[in-house]
């Protein structure tokens, strides 16, 4: 904004957004950003490359790639759920990524139920069930969550989940996916909102 003062301009703040790309080649315009200013988990998410915004809805999701990430999301509305936030692991998401993606979501109170939708391609199915089932044990995750998985490393990906010892819903059909996670939501909800406690993962 810019005040006028006798005929003069007094420069009263700047804002500015710095691409992510450009940081390496601006490191001191890098210097200057202040992360007490940002989302802690958006923080967390960025050291290892997840693009990460929180919503105000209960459904966590991680999705590979902007586009299936914005149509998940269209998608869950349209089930009657709510996002809790847009997550997108990229189209090589390895296992690190996926741990601290689930991670993110485990520790977000809102997250009632976690939606993964991967379509594989340069990373693989059975890659990503492992991060998921690592983050289960490791984190004790107790969220019921539903896996949308496509692509390379199918058969192995639902082999490795089927010995897991976790109760995971895994289907290749999206709207299936997308319907069993805004169920299990409310589910969730409700059985807060009654203090009952209750096991789906």
């Amino acid at each position: 904004s810019e005040m006028c003062i006798r005929d003069s301009r007094v420069h009263g703040d700047t804002k500015i957004n710095v691409d992510d790309n450009a940081k390496l080649r601006r490191p001191r315009i890098a210097a200057l950003e202040d992360d007490s200013q940002k989302d802690p988990k958006e923080i967390e998410a960025g050291k290892v490359d997840l693009n990460y915004i929180a919503l105000d809805g209960n459904i966590g999701c991680m999705v590979n790639g902007a586009g299936l990430a914005m149509a998940t999301m269209d998608l869950i509305k349209l089930k009657g759920g709510n996002p809790a936030n847009f997550l997108d692991v990229g189209g090589g998401a390895g296992d690190d990524q996926v741990f601290t993606a689930m991670k993110i979501l485990n520790e977000d109170p809102h997250v009632e139920a976690i939606l993964v939708n991967i379509f594989t391609g340069i990373t693989r199915c059975d890659m990503i069930a492992l991060g998921v089932i690592r983050g289960c044990q490791q984190l004790h995750v107790h969220k019921p969550i539903v896996l949308r998985l496509k692509g390379t490393k199918i058969d192995e990906a639902k082999e490795i989940i089927s010995q897991s010892g976790f109760n995971m819903f895994l289907t290749e059909d999206l709207e299936e996916a997308a319907l069993r996670a805004v169920k299990m939501s409310h589910i969730v909800k409700m059985a807060r909102e009654a203090k009952i406690n209750i096991s789906l993962s």
